[in-house]
C-alpha cells in the first residue's frame, strides 16, 4: 500500500513516500479502515523529531486521526460492518491507504460531513473534550481561554466552548488569525506578538485555560485565573520548566493539570469516544460546529504538510488526502 514512513528522527525531510508498505491485518478486536483522509497534528511533529514521550521506530507510519470506510472487521467487532463511513483516533498509522484500530476508538462520520472534514475531528475533539470539559469541567457562563486559538485544537476549543454556553477567549500570532477565530465565536482574541494577553484579558478573569505553550505563559495564566480556576497543559512549546507562585495557587485554590492522549490505554480511549459521541456529535450534526480546513495535501506530499504546520501560518487543520 501507499504510505508515508519515518526513516529516522529529524526534520520534515525524513518522511518518505513509499508504495510497498504491507497492508496491516486487524486482530479480533480491531477494524481496518480504507483511509480517505488523515489529519496532521502537532504531536506528529514531536514524534518525527523523536521528542514525544513514547519511542519511534524506523518505517513507522505517523498519523493519529483518519476518516474513510471500514474495509475489514475483527471477529469480536459487532458495531461496524464493511462499508461504514467512519473516523478514528489512532496510536499511529494514519498516513497510509489502510490502517487498523481498536473498534472502541472509532466513530461514525457525522451526518453531512465529508471525509476531509471528518478526519480533522478525532485527535482534536478527543483532546479538547477530555482536557477542557472532563478535566477542566468548563461550564456554561464561565470564561475560557485557549492559547494557539487558530490551531486545530484552538478552533475546536473555541467552538465547543461557545456551543455549551461558555465565553471563549484566545491568543494567536497575527491579526488575521485573531479575526478568523473571532468569526468562529471567540469573544476576543489577543495578538500575543503586539499585545500582552494578561493585560488585555485581566478585567475578564478566566475560569479555565487550555495551554500548549508553557514557559513564560505560566505565570500570566495563574494571574489571570479566577479563584477555583483550572489550568490544563497539553504541550510545552516554550519548554517544560515553569515558575509559579505557590502561595497564589493556594490562596486562589487553583488546579493545575495536564495530559497526553496517545499513550493512554484503548479502554480509556473507548470510554472517551463514547462520551464524545454522546455529547459532541449532536452538536456537530446540529451545525453548531464547523470544520476549519486550512490546506489539503496529497499523501505523497507528507513532508510538505509538516513544513506547512511548522511554519505556523495555518488557521485550522492541515490534512493529507489519501484516496
Amino acid at each position: 500500500m501507499k504510505a508515508v514512513i519515518l526513516t529516522e528522527a529529524g526534520g520534515p525531510e525524513v518522511l518518505k513516500y513509499v508504495e510497498d508498505k504491507p497492508i496491516p491485518e486487524p486482530n479480533k478486536d480491531q477494524i481496518r479502515i480504507k483511509v480517505k483522509a488523515a489529519g496532521v497534528n502537532r504531536p506528529d511533529i514531536s514524534l518525527r523529531q523523536g521528542k514525544y514521550p513514547t519511542p519511534i521506530h524506523k518505517g513507522m507510519v505517523l498519523g493519529l486521526e483518519v476518516a474513510g470506510t471500514v474495509d475489514k472487521v475483527g471477529e469480536n467487532v459487532a458495531k461496524y460492518k464493511v462499508g461504514d463511513r467512519v473516523c478514528a483516533l489512532l496510536f499511529e498509522g494514519g498516513y497510509a491507504e489502510y490502517t487498523v484500530v481498536e473498534a472502541g476508538q472509532v466513530l461514525r462520520i457525522p451526518k453531512g460531513w465529508s471525509d476531509i472534514e471528518a478526519c480533522s475531528l478525532p485527535e482534536t475533539i478527543f483532546t479538547v473534550w477530555h482536557n477542557v470539559f472532563q478535566k477542566g469541567n468548563l461550564k456554561a457562563g464561565e470564561n475560557f481561554l485557549v492559547h494557539g486559538a487558530a490551531s486545530g485544537i484552538g478552533v475546536a476549543a473555541i467552538q465547543l466552548a461557545k456551543a455549551i454556553g461558555a465565553r471563549p477567549f484566545g491568543t494567536a500570532g497575527t491579526d488575521e488569525k485573531c479575526r478568523a477565530v473571532e468569526g468562529l465565536g471567540c469573544i476576543k482574541c489577543v495578538n500575543y506578538k503586539t499585545q500582552d494577553f494578561e493585560v488585555e484579558l485581566g478585567k475578564e478573569g478566566i475560569d479555565v485555560i487550555l495551554d500548549m505553550v508553557g514557559g513564560s505563559y505560566v505565570e500570566k495564566n495563574l494571574k489571570l485565573l479566577k479563584p477555583d480556576g483550572r489550568l490544563e497543559f497539553i504541550n510545552a512549546m516554550q519548554g517544560p520548566e515553569l515558575k509559579a507562585d505557590i502561595i497564589m495557587i493556594m490562596q486562589k485554590r487553583l488546579t493545575i493539570s495536564g495530559s497526553t492522549l496517545r499513550p493512554r490505554t484503548p479502554e480509556f480511549k473507548a470510554a472517551l469516544a463514547d462520551d464524545v459521541e454522546k455529547n459532541v456529535w449532536p452538536l456537530l450534526e446540529a451545525g453548531k460546529y464547523k470544520a476549519t480546513i486550512y490546506k489539503v495535501f496529497p499523501l505523497k506530499q507528507g513532508s510538505d504538510a509538516h513544513f506547512c504546520l511548522e511554519r505556523g501560518e495555518h488557521i485550522g487543520k492541515i490534512v493529507l488526502e489519501v484516496n
